[in-house]
């Protein structure tokens, strides 16, 4: 299915509320608004046919394309180059206030840099994942797409004194085309506005600039905050602004990522929605950020999370936090399929919500206490409700930590004594006990003490593969699970413990391809779904930093540097790495740019360290 592009040929815009893909062709392929989780306006991505799209690219038969990022920025240029000139489509968002809005601009200006060049513009929208018809009405300023329950005005943007019309026609579907001509210095472009409004309205060209130098000026400004200044900067500057384009400013939740169903296998039925905040991405970017110095972030994902334990304790019997929430906050995940929808290059069923929002992940609260403590070490203390719902989660954990759970991968094959969850579990009265200690708050540090221990035990006599000798994915199985590459780095074991290299080499032997890691064998390990998948970036990761710390430096130096050329060429990442190099999976994943920085500033450390003293 060619009329697809690969994953990787996108960029990311948005403006902290929600957010759009923008395929090398010059092709808008997924917009969600007023919300990332909200349904879609374009979504071609999933089904090219019937998804719709907002395409710019020229008319010419044969162009090269090129796409990049204003440096330090969230705003990108697509350009093309053809026999004739050269052209540029500029693609962003102007920032959204921090309160929640339906209404969102993206600004695409096009513009001839050299010669002269001819773009074809087509809008064709199909709002609520394509079941939700729509009218068109055509006005000299723009057009508007308006259906029952969802509006789209596109404003021209071009001078007033600008004597050539451009000319539009509506087809019998109700989609806009139209052809700009333009040479070399000249500049029209489009603003797309869900707002609802009577109609549109034409945008002057220096309104637009105006646009685009607040947009670059903010974004360069939030970057000025990172205080990392070790190697690979370039590199961790972009997964932070992705990061933050994937963070919803109204409440602090940041989306596991803006993209539903594409496909861990292209043709199989892994295709889940990623666009709600999960408990465990919530808490590991807390750590990511305040390594970077963006305390802001930090503090406002560290909020969400003290407000998710705050607001339920065990209200319906499956423990005090949910796994993952909509970005609000709120919990109605419920998960259906978009059977007229044919999937990513014909991968089915289209999901969207999210099934496994009602699992048992008992790693969770490990996460959500680490997240905690790290903050409170950086002068972000919870107060004393927060400290009480904390001592609520713990004590219930006690009661609840000894049982089956489906674990960190969200599986569908069955509870299983996930070796992980124990280990988060051990995590979440380590900090717990932690925490009661260095403020002398009130808390049944006795009894989180007695679990926590019990929990270690528990871990080195049942975790622990004899026959392997490796940590095993659950207590009914010798598969290996790289999600244990954790270990290390929340101080459950030494990096250096014969155990834990032992696992390491275990690990390597069996999950490791071409310094590309897998999170465990799905042919050994049944999960519940049909097919397989690929390398699990996140993992990849994760391992470099579990050989650093075991100061194998050289080698995790290099199994970066490889991970970094399976980038693409704006530097993101999916969730997974195909065979064939291809990247796969929703896109672009947040664990895996929290994961790249984690490593990143892990492994920096430790080459400062080698590094000979030349004072």
């Amino acid at each position: 299915m060619s009329e697809y592009p690969l994953i990787a040929d996108h960029g990311l815009i948005g403006d902290l509320q929600t957010a759009a893909l923008v395929a090398t062709d010059g092709t808008v392929d997924w917009f969600c608004a007023p919300r990332f989780d909200s349904p879609s306006i374009f979504g071609a991505l999933l089904d090219h046919g019937h998804g719709g799209h907002c395409r710019i690219r020229p008319t010419a038969e044969a162009f090269t394309r090129k796409q990049l990022y204003i440096p330090g920025t969230a705003v990108l240029v697509t350009r093309f180059l053809t026999e004739a000139g050269v052209g540029e489509v500029v693609d962003f968002m102007p920032v959204a206030s921090r309160a929640a809005s339906e209404s969102h601009r993206l600004v695409r200006t096009v513009r001839c840099v050299r010669g002269r060049i001819t773009f074809d513009v087509e809008i064709a929208p199909r709002f609520d994942y394509g079941r939700e018809r729509h009218q068109t009405r055509q006005w000299a300023q723009g057009v508007q797409f308006r259906g029952d329950r969802t509006a789209l005005t596109v404003d021209l943007i071009r001078d007033p004194d600008d004597g050539r019309e451009t000319e539009i026609w509506v087809d019998s579907d109700g989609d806009v085309h139209a052809e700009v001509e333009l040479v070399a210095g000249e500049t029209r472009g489009l603003v797309l506005d869900t707002g609802v409004r009577a109609a549109p309205r034409q945008v002057p060209t220096v309104e637009a600039r105006r646009l685009f130098d607040e947009t670059v000026g903010y974004w360069k400004r939030w970057l000025a905050q990172s205080t990392y200044a070790g190697r690979w900067r370039e590199t961790l500057h972009r997964s932070a602004i992705t990061l933050k384009l994937m963070t919803y400013a109204p409440s602090g939740g940041l989306v596991a990522a803006p993209t539903a169903a594409l496909p861990e296998q292209v043709g199989g039925e892994r295709n889940w929605d990623y666009r709600y905040t999960w408990v465990r991405d919530a808490s590991f970017s807390v750590y990511s950020l305040l390594g970077m110095g963006f305390r802001e972030e930090a503090a406002a994902l560290g909020r969400w999370l003290r407000e998710r334990v705050e607001e339920r304790v065990d209200k319906d019997g499956g423990g005090p936090l949910n796994i993952m929430y909509r970005i609000d906050g709120s919990s109605d995940l419920t998960e259906e399929t978009l059977d007229h929808w044919e999937g990513y290059r014909g991968s089915g069923p289209v999901r969207i919500g999210n099934g496994a929002a009602g699992q048992l992940q008992l790693d969770i609260y490990g996460e959500a206490l680490d997240s905690i403590y790290v903050a409170d070490r950086h002068g972000q203390p919870a107060g004393h409700q927060g400290w009480r719902r904390i001592c609520d989660v713990l004590d219930w954990l006690t009661d609840n930590w000894d049982q089956p759970e489906e674990g960190i991968w969200e599986t569908r094959g069955g509870r299983q004594d996930f070796t992980y969850g124990r280990l988060m579990c051990w995590v979440a009265f380590d900090r717990g006990i932690r925490l009661a200690t260095a403020h002398g708050r009130p808390a049944a540090v006795g009894r989180w003490r007695a679990e926590r221990d019990a929990v270690y035990d528990q871990i080195m006599t049942r975790g622990w593969s004899q026959e392997r000798r490796a940590f095993r994915q659950h207590y009914d199985t010798d598969v290996l699970d790289s999600a244990l590459l954790r270990m290390p780095r929340v101080g459950f074991v030494t990096p250096t413990d014969p155990m834990w290299l032992s696992t390491l080499a275990a690990m390597d032997a069996e999950l490791v391809t071409d310094s590309l890691v897998y999170r465990y064998d799905p042919a050994a390990s049944p999960d519940g779904l049909r097919g397989s998948e690929g390398t699990f970036s996140l993992c990849t990761f994760a391992y470099v930093d579990a050989l650093s710390l075991a100061g194998q430096v050289d080698r995790a130096q290099m199994v970066f540097e490889k991970m970094l050329t399976y980038a693409n060429h704006l530097g993101l990442y999916s969730e997974e790495i195909a065979l064939t190099g291809e990247q796969v999976g929703n896109f672009p994943q947040a664990f895996t740019h929290l994961a790249l920085i984690d490593a990143a500033i892990s492994l920096n450390r430790r080459l400062d360290r080698r590094a000979p003293d030349t004072t």
